[in-house]
């Protein structure tokens, strides 16, 4: 695929892992990386791939590097490091690395600002649609890029990846587009919830007002899917964390006043999953922010 090109793959967690094996299946030439060397040998004995056991060593391999990491600070630290130990100290000039994390779309533009300096281009390449979406293939991603003979080269290895490919425009625009539709999707959640703890009170049935909603006007993704099949059986495993639901709808909400819009829903979103936050904890589903709802309007369930 794509002149045998090298990849290297920074982040084997729930994201990373199938999107990694995505790319081993459709016969990627790929080098692995991941701050838990049990999850990088566990990847390496089901797919066929190369285990880096450094930053460098990865860099030295890699032609592309994709990163899929828990944050933009992370990513930062990982690509620059401290006194040259990063990933860019060890790419050669002419390298790409694709961003695909959630990450901040002004500390993207910095660090895309850096790696110019030093003749490596940064993509920001965030995605939508989880764990099922990954595991398919069938991801949707947005690319921010002020290179577009750089986006042609990636494009191979992220149509492995994903069904759709969404050119948003400048370095910085993908992340801004991630969090953004994060941002909504979170608010949807809010309400649902919120509606699901007013009706309960009223002494509506759970189950019964989602099957209304799904067949109403108030119908969306969350309350086809996280609400009905994580939140009404109480199994909350929809596979994406509270941490990370918390994270993008702050990047959303301080994008807005960083821009001065207006926006006091979104400030109010962020607030409410901040509060979720502090209470359950980073590692919790994100779904299960529900329980925090609910003891907070002493509705008793949990």
């Amino acid at each position: 695929m794509a002149q045998a090109t090298n990849v290297g793959f920074i982040g084997i967690g729930n994201m990373g892992r199938p999107m990694a094996a995505n790319l081993a299946r459709a016969g990627v030439p790929l080098t692995i990386f991941d701050a838990d060397p049990a999850q990088s040998a566990r990847f390496a004995g089901d797919h066929d791939c190369t285990v880096a056991s450094s930053l460098a060593e990865l860099g030295s391999a890699a032609d592309i590097v994709i990163t899929m990491l828990p944050t933009g600070p992370i990513v930062s630290a990982v690509v620059l490091g401290t006194d040259g130990d990063g990933l860019a100290g060890a790419l050669a000039e002419g390298s790409i690395i694709v961003d695909m994390s959630s990450s901040e779309p002004e500390g993207t533009r910095t660090l895309g600002a850096e790696l110019d300096k030093r003749g490596i281009t940064l993509i920001d390449a965030p995605v939508s649609g989880g764990v099922p979406g990954a595991e398919a293939g069938t991801l949707a991603i947005m690319i921010g890029a002020a290179d577009e003979a750089a986006v042609k080269r990636v494009e191979p290895f992220l149509n492995a990846m994903g069904k759709r490919l969404f050119r948003t425009g400048p370095l910085g625009s993908g992340h801004a587009m991630k969090a953004l539709n994060n941002y909504v999707a979170a608010a949807g959640f809010t309400a649902a919830a919120e509606a699901l703890i007013i009706g309960e009170r009223f002494g509506l049935d759970r189950t019964v007002m989602v099957d209304v909603i799904n067949n109403s006007s108030g119908r969306n993704f969350n309350t086809e899917h996280p609400i009905k099949d994580h939140v009404l059986p109480r199994s909350f495993a929809a596979g994406f964390k509270l941490g990370l639901m918390a994270k993008d709808v702050k990047i959303a909400g301080d994008l807005g006043e960083h821009l001065k819009v207006d926006a006091p829903l979104s400030r109010m979103v962020r607030e409410r999953w901040a509060d979720a936050l502090a209470a359950l904890g980073a590692d919790q589903d994100f779904t299960r922010a529900i329980t925090h709802w609910e003891r907070s309007g002493e509705s008793g369930a949990d």
